[in-house]
């Protein structure tokens, strides 16, 4: 079914976020910020590379959870260790959650006169899986245009040497010419 688009990746942030789907011609990217939808196709023939590459940021994501923990360990001397607990546990869980889903992700995607920087995929591990996916699309897409292109200039030069042929045999023919003359 052509123009069925499926859903491949979801990058979400607090404002909105941006939503991938992938369809036999073409990849689309919604960018969804507050009210406002903004729509971004990619058609498959035209795109020369998608690049994702690890944040050099993405450490930085642990001093928020690291504060938390600060805050517990300084409850739980000052104010009461039960809540100290709490806090500490929480930040300790949220850094190793953070730690474990690995380092975020920037991307670039490079097609026939546009460079976009829009994310792809939140972490790293889920990259791979997605390029994959577009890869596969791209090569099928690739394939189904270079097969009518290979095709059509095989019969161009069949069908110019019939006519070609036709437009001889309607022609009176050299010997016949000569035999009406008398030679």
């Amino acid at each position: 079914m052509r123009g069925a688009y499926r859903k491949i990746s979801r990058v979400g942030n607090l404002t909105g976020g941006t939503r991938w789907y992938l369809s036999d011609d073409c990849l689309l990217a919604a960018k969804r910020m507050m009210y406002v939808v903004e729509y971004r196709r990619f058609y498959l023939r035209d795109l020369e590379s998608i690049v994702v590459w690890p944040s050099r940021l993405w450490l930085w994501r642990l001093i928020v959870p690291g504060l938390v923990v600060a805050l517990g360990a300084c409850i739980w001397q000052w104010v009461n260790s039960t809540a100290g607990e709490i806090f500490t546990g929480i930040g300790l869980a949220w850094a190793v959650l953070e730690l474990a889903l690995g380092s975020t992700v920037e991307s670039r995607i490079r097609a026939t006169g546009v460079s976009v920087d829009l994310p792809l995929v939140k972490r790293t591990r889920r990259a791979r899986k997605v390029l994959a996916a577009i890869d596969a699309a791209v090569r099928a897409a690739r394939d189904v245009t270079l097969q009518p292109a290979v095709s059509v200039p095989s019969l161009q030069p069949a069908g110019v040497s019939v006519q070609a042929n036709s437009e001889i045999s309607s022609a009176p023919s050299i010997a016949d010419a000569s035999q009406t003359n008398g030679f």
